[in-house]
C-alpha cells in the first residue's frame, strides 16, 4: 500500500492531513510533527502471544458474568502494595512516570531483586548491563532471578521474553522502544502508541504482568500521546523534590484499586526504604521549632493513612508593589481563598503582605482538612506569636469563615494520640457524634475561625 503523511501532535496525539500551527484539541503551539504511515501497522498483524488464541464471542449477559477476586501478586513493598490496591494483578500493565533521577528505575529494580520466587526480564533501552548490575549491587548483595536484555526494538523484546519465559516483565522506558512497523524515530507518538498496543496485548493474552517506565515534561505530565495513559491499567506517579530524602508514590489511574492511596519512601544511598509510620518523620524537627511562630501541625488522610503533617507559613512585609503569594505543596488558589477569608470573615489585613507557604517534608498534600492549620500558621508568623506544640487541627474553611466537618474524624483523633499531642481542634459538627469517653487527647470543637484562633492564641 502507499505510504501516506499525516500530521501528529506530538503532545496529545491528534493526527491532521495537514501541518497545524495550534493544535485544536489541546490547544498547544508547534506540536504537529511529520509522520508516514506504511500498509500495515500492528494492528493489522495482530500478533498473537499464545498457541491458542482465545475466539471471538458475541455479546453475552451481564447477569450471566462470573465475577471473582483477582489475583494479585505480592510485590515484598507494603507502600507499592497498598497503592496498587494490594499487589500486581496478572495480565496488568503499569505506568510508572516521574522526573528524571527521581528514583523509578531504582524502585522497580529493587521491587524486582525482592522476588526471589519470580522470574523477572528487565529490558533497558537507555543503561548497560553493567549500569543496571552497579546499581543492583548498590541495593542488595544476594543473588536474584532478574534477567537482564539491553534491547530497544520491540520485536526482539518479545523474542527475548519466548525464551526466557518471565513471571514479570520490566520496559525501561517506554521512550526509548521502537518497532520496525513505524519509520519514526523512537520516543515519537506514533513509536510509543504502537509499542504500547503491542505490550497491552502482550500482557491481555499471556496474563503476563508489564510495568513500564515513562518520562514526564517539563509540565510534569507523562511524555507522549495521552493515549498512552488511556491504554494501561495503572497510571503511578513517582514524585518528590530531589533536595528532600522523601519520595511518594501516587495512584493517578488504577483499574483495580483506589486513585487515593500514596506510598511513602525515604532515599538512602542502599535504594528506597518505606516509610511505614510517615507522621514521625514529617515531625522529626518539632522539638528543634519549640517557640517559632508560623508553624502547626494539621492531621490529613491520603488515602487510607492518617498524616500528622507540619504546615510553615511566613508573611512579611510586602517589598515591591505587588504582594507576593507562593504555596509549595499546597494549591496556591486556595491559599489565596483561606487568605480571601481572613482578610473580609475575620478581619486580619494581609492585603499588602507577602504570604509564603510551605508544607514541611516536600510531600504535596490534596486534603482540605488542612485548612484550619493553613490559616493558623499565617495568623501566627503575622502575629510574631507561636502555637502550642502539643496543638495540632482539622478542619474544612468555609468562604463565610466556618469550620466545616471532615470525614474519618476518629483516625485522625487516633493518630495525633499516638503521636503524644495533648490537645485537637476539629468542627464542632464532628464532636457531636464522637465518642470522646475512650480518648485521653483533648478534644475541642469550633464553629468558627474565629472561635479556633482565640483557643491558639488566647
Amino acid at each position: 500500500m502507499k505510504q501516506k503523511v499525516q500530521y501528529v501532535c506530538s503532545a496529545c496525539g491528534y493526527d491532521s492531513p495537514k501541518w497545524i500551527g495550534k493544535c485544536p484539541s489541546c490547544g498547544e503551539w508547534n506540536t504537529f510533527v511529520e509522520q508516514r504511515t506504511g500498509g500495515s501497522t500492528v494492528y493489522d498483524k495482530r500478533l498473537q502471544f499464545s498457541d491458542n488464541p482465545p475466539l471471538e464471542q458475541g455479546p453475552i449477559r451481564m447477569s450471566t458474568i462470573e465475577t471473582s477476586q483477582e489475583p494479585r501478586i505480592n510485590l515484598l513493598d507494603g507502600e507499592l502494595n497498598r497503592v496498587l490496591g494490594g499487589g500486581l494483578v496478572p495480565g496488568s500493565l503499569t505506568l510508572l512516570g516521574g522526573e528524571p533521577g527521581i528514583g523509578k528505575s531504582t524502585l522497580i529494580l529493587q521491587t524486582a531483586l525482592m522476588l526471589h520466587d519470580k522470574t523477572v526480564l528487565y529490558v533497558s533501552g537507555e543503561e548497560s548491563a553493567r549500569q543496571i548490575k552497579l546499581r543492583a549491587d548498590r541495593i542488595t548483595r544476594e543473588e536474584s532471578g532478574v534477567l537482564v536484555v539491553c534491547e530497544s526494538m520491540i520485536e526482539k523484546v518479545f523474542k527475548h521474553i519466548e525464551a526466557s519465559a518471565p513471571d514479570m516483565v520490566v520496559i525501561d522506558s517506554i521512550q526509548t522502544m521502537a518497532t520496525e512497523t513505524v519509520e519514526s524515530a523512537p520516543g515519537s507518538v506514533s513509536q510509543i502508541r504502537e509499542c504500547a498496543a503491542m505490550l497491552l496485548q502482550f500482557a491481555k493474552v499471556s496474563g503476563i504482568p508489564v510495568i513500564i517506565i515513562g518520562h514526564i515534561t517539563k509540565e510534569g505530565s507523562i511524555a507522549g500521546p495521552k493515549i498512552l495513559e488511556h491504554m494501561v491499567d495503572t497510571v503511578l506517579q513517582f514524585e518528590g523534590d530531589q533536595h528532600y530524602m522523601y519520595r511518594i508514590v501516587r495512584a493517578i489511574k488504577n483499574r483495580f484499586g483506589s486513585t487515593a492511596e500514596l506510598g511513602i519512601y525515604e532515599m538512602r544511598q542502599t535504594g528506597l526504604r518505606p516509610v511505614n509510620n510517615p507522621s514521625e518523620l514529617l515531625l522529626s524537627d518539632v522539638d528543634n521549632s519549640e517557640g517559632l511562630s508560623g508553624v502547626a501541625i494539621a492531621s490529613a488522610i491520603e488515602g487510607v493513612r492518617p498524616l500528622l503533617i507540619e504546615t510553615q507559613a511566613l508573611v512579611s512585609s510586602a517589598a515591591y508593589g505587588t504582594p507576593q503569594r507562593s504555596a509549595t505543596g499546597f494549591d496556591t488558589r486556595r491559599l489565596n481563598m483561606l487568605l480571601a477569608v481572613l482578610e473580609k470573615r475575620v478581619g486580619f489585613k494581609l492585603m499588602q503582605k507577602d504570604v509564603y507557604l510551605n508544607i514541611a517534608g516536600g510531600i504535596r498534600v490534596t486534603d482540605t482538612a488542612i485548612d484550619l492549620s493553613v490559616i493558623a500558621a499565617i495568623l501566627s508568623s503575622n502575629v510574631d506569636t507561636g502555637i502550642d506544640r502539643d496543638i495540632c487541627m482539622t478542619g474544612e474553611v468555609g468562604l463565610s469563615g466556618e469550620i466545616r466537618p471532615v470525614s474519618r474524624i476518629q483516625q485522625r483523633i487516633a493518630e495525633a494520640e499516638k503521636l503524644g499531642f495533648s490537645t485537637i481542634i476539629i468542627p464542632q459538627a464532628n464532636l457531636s457524634a464522637l465518642d470522646t469517653v475512650s480518648t485521653t487527647i483533648r478534644v475541642v470543637g469550633v464553629r468558627k475561625v474565629e472561635e479556633a484562633l482565640r483557643e491558639l492564641f488566647g
